[in-house]
């Protein structure tokens, strides 16, 4: 069993389906609320690590789906400072275990890092079911 920190925007339909996996795989997972934690730019950089810049980012995110922001077009300081601002663009879950720093959900890569049993229907568990919707996930 894995302690994982969880940092979720709370209500997400998705973010919820990780954590119940994470736990039926046998980890204890501590949730927090990612858009009420107090972000520095060195805090969410870690979690980053070698992804490319617009990885970083919720792409469900309302500002970036109209076009507002476009990720490719900025440099870290600029992205960084917008996450801050808007935490609504941070890309989720960051997850943080066994003193490593994870963003995203990736079905595989969470299996190599800790362990996860298969999830049933192979469900996609980036991608926001509410994606078509004009906004980003909103609490079920």
């Amino acid at each position: 069993m894995t302690r994982v920190i969880f940092y979720e925007k709370p209500g997400c339909i998705n973010n919820t389906r990780q954590k119940q996996l994470l736990a039926a795989s046998g980890h204890e997972v501590i949730a927090c609320n990612l858009l009420k934690e107090p972000w520095t730019s060195e805090g969410l950089k870690a979690f980053f690590q070698d992804l490319p810049l617009p990885a970083w980012f919720n792409k469900a995110a309302p500002a970036i789906k109209q076009g507002e922001i476009k990720p490719e077009e900025l440099t870290e300081d600029q992205a960084l400072a917008l996450m801050l601002k808007e935490p609504l663009l941070i890309r989720r879950p960051l997850m943080l275990a066994e003193g490593e720093r994870k963003v995203g959900f990736e079905v595989d890569e969470v299996k190599a890092w800790i362990g996860l049993d298969e999830p049933e229907g192979n469900p996609d568990l980036q991608t926001c079911p509410r994606s078509h919707e004009a906004s980003s996930c909103k609490p079920a």
